[in-house]
């Protein structure tokens, strides 16, 4: 009894003695430091001792503050390793593992960023498999908010291999991947992101000094009593919506059957066209709760092993069952549906599928440009096309839009997921964000540039490279010669890359996709990330990383001459003639255009415009078809030669 009491005894005070020096958790091992500059490393001793840091066969010892935090500056390492850095008091040491020294980014934004290699697994099967490097790794925040900066993150580095890529930022990968591949140094990503969200959750406090609504916003949801009346108040709201279509759900019995019964007889059910919304279908303005059901017929031999059923992404939220069993569900519409279907579920002949989708507000049902398809014995059935539906219960939408999602909230991003990774010397910093602000694109111009210096600011190195992903084109294409649309943030962003030193721009305008606002061409917009780091991080002055540029305009008689910066061996019309260019005279009346290039520059007319003003390129939300590009492939970024207002 007594040495099972001296054991108890001795435990706790190892324990405590464990407990007094503590490390961030980007401060571990596999990290990536950065190569080449002097960087942080920190942590806190709880005791208050002094702190004796080792590498390299150098001796670094601080004293905590009053805080108890310290902070070791480093020498300067070339890119290389695996090192270790050994880190102890006089009573306890830490050894961290596996260090290799290279280029570290923060990739930050919203969902375009967070979406994941796993989202690519088909499209880019040949990448992930081949995906094992121990030079490229990621840390990835874990999501949270905060009203107030915090001190530590949640995450761990991982290597790139087949499983861990799959949750890597797939954007963030791709650059990473090409950098690693041009340069031959480890690169480290930290990435934290949040989809949805805007640019002002990610912006300090500090930083918002010029935009008083939101520092009045912050402010007052910075008091706990006013942020927890709101939340409870926006939770009882919420639980009285989901229990009431829960209670008048048609679908349901009291037998504890439902419409996803494969026996139910469905032959007065309407038809939609999958994919595709039921809005647009018979079913208009319908929130609520709606039944779609497909039967297929599968052979003996597409039984005989497990089946994987792809849904694609629905709005919102889907409960699918097969054959009356449930077999996944997802509350968020972002989401890639895909569900394994056991071998014992699939029957020779008649087979269903039933689907009960919540739609909160708005559109509801099937998104295009997904893959809706069941997979069985390396067979693939489609299910595109007719399935029926049924209403289970109709009401009014769900008031989101009066909701304050905390973490869109002004600064609580940057507190919580920005704050904590600050002492961390990094190479630079990727942003893919956008959509989230897209209908206040004159507040962005300013709004993106307080993060930028706001970020640089924190971090102290200067006007460290800053990369900015435009938005890619979205929605229906264009068909009016000047929609606006998300031109207008495009714009910004351009503009703030062009103002801001040592920023660059990628430009996506030719990889989106019409009925999706994550596209799937990641691997494109990570190789275009990498060519602008390497014309503003990597000394590439001569390297081509940037498309036809806008610069100026002359007119001559009824047309009018453009002249382009980033021409790099030319300029060119990809697939045709130039296309996406209008034309206005004084009246601001913009008409398509006819366009040609002459050398180094674009001539633009239009017969009917004998005194043309100005000159608008693929302005638009999805302008699709523009095709102003230079020789090395890179497309010109959306522009107006105009300072009209909209």
């Amino acid at each position: 009894m007594r040495k099972e009491i001296l054991f108890i005894v001795l435990f706790f005070v190892s324990f405590t003695a464990v407990a007094q020096l503590k490390l961030p958790a980007l401060v571990a091992d596999s990290m990536v430091l950065q190569r080449d500059q002097p960087v942080n490393i920190w942590g806190w001793n709880l005791s208050g001792k002094e702190v004796t840091i080792s590498f390299k066969d150098k001796i670094y010892k601080v004293n905590p503050g009053e805080d108890k935090k310290w902070l070791v500056t480093l020498e300067a390492t070339q890119a290389g390793g695996p090192y270790s850095i050994n880190i102890s008091t006089d009573d306890q040491s830490l050894k961290i593992k596996e260090i290799l020294f290279g280029d570290v980014w923060l990739c930050s934004g919203q969902s375009n960023m967070t979406f994941a290699m796993s989202s690519l697994a088909k499209k880019e099967a040949d990448d992930i498999a081949q995906s094992i490097n121990t030079n490229i790794r990621e840390f990835q925040v874990k999501r949270q908010y905060s009203f107030e900066p915090q001190e530590n993150a949640i995450g761990k580095w991982k290597h790139a291999n087949p499983t861990n890529v799959l949750q890597f930022s797939a954007v963030a990968y791709y650059m990473a991947k090409n950098l690693y591949e041009k340069y031959k140094v480890p690169v480290g990503i930290i990435h934290s992101s949040w989809g949805g969200t805007p640019a002002a959750a990610w912006t300090s406090a500090a930083g918002l000094k010029e935009f008083p609504n939101y520092i009045e916003k912050y402010n007052y949801y910075r008091d706990t009593t006013n942020l927890n009346a709101t939340l409870r108040q926006e939770k009882a709201i919420q639980n009285a919506w989901y229990k009431n279509i829960q209670d008048n759900d048609k679908g349901f019995y009291n037998d504890g059957n439902s419409w996803a019964n494969p026996d139910f007889d469905a032959g007065t059910w309407k038809t939609m066209q999958v994919p595709g919304f039921w809005e647009t279908q018979g079913a208009e303005s319908v929130d609520g709760v709606v039944w779609v059901r497909k039967e297929i017929r599968l052979t003996k031999a597409q039984t005989q092993q497990d089946g994987v059923l792809e849904l694609g992404m629905l709005d919102d939220e889907d409960t699918t069952y097969f054959n009356g069993v449930k077999v996944g569900s997802s509350t968020y519409k972002g989401t890639l549906r895909t569900y394994r279907i056991p071998a014992t579920l699939l029957h020779e002949g008649k087979n269903v599928i039933t689907t009960r989708i919540i739609d909160k507000e708005g559109n509801g049902g099937f998104i295009k440009g997904q893959k809706y398809r069941l997979r069985a014995n390396n067979e693939e059935i489609p299910l595109q096309g007719d399935w029926q539906y049924n209403i289970g219960f109709s009401t009014s939408p769900l008031p989101l839009k009066s909701f304050i999602r905390v973490h869109y909230q002004p600064a609580t991003l940057f507190n919580a997921m920005i704050a904590p990774l600050i002492p961390y010397t990094i190479k630079g910093f990727v942003w893919y964000q956008g959509e989230a602000d897209a209908g206040k694109a004159t507040e962005y111009t300013k709004l993106l540039t307080a993060l930028i210096k706001g970020w640089r600011n924190s971090w102290q190195q200067g006007d460290i490279p800053f990369l900015i992903v435009q938005l890619a084109n979205y929605m229906a294409p264009q068909k009016k010669p000047s929609e606006g649309g998300w031109a207008w943030i495009r714009e910004s962003q351009l503009k703030v890359s062009q103002t801001i030193p040592n920023t660059a721009l990628a430009v996506a305008i030719d990889i989106g996709e019409a009925h999706d606002i994550h596209p799937l061409n990641k691997k494109e917009v990570g190789r275009r990330l990498a060519l602008a780091a390497g014309g503003i991080a990597y000394n590439g002055k001569s390297l081509v990383y940037s498309g036809p540029t806008y610069q100026s305009w002359k007119k001559e008689g009824n047309k009018m001459i453009l002249s382009f910066t980033n021409i790099g061996s030319g300029l060119i019309a990809k697939e045709g003639k130039l296309a996406r260019f209008a034309i206005a005279g004084k009246d601001k009346k913009f008409v398509w255009a006819s366009a040609k290039i002459k050398g180094d520059q674009v001539v633009v007319w239009n017969d009917s415009i004998q005194d043309p003003e100005a000159v608008r390129y693929a302005w638009g939300s999805n302008p699709e078809g523009c095709n102003l590009y230079n020789s090395e492939g890179l497309p010109a970024s959306p522009f107006r030669t105009d300072t009209w207002e909209r």
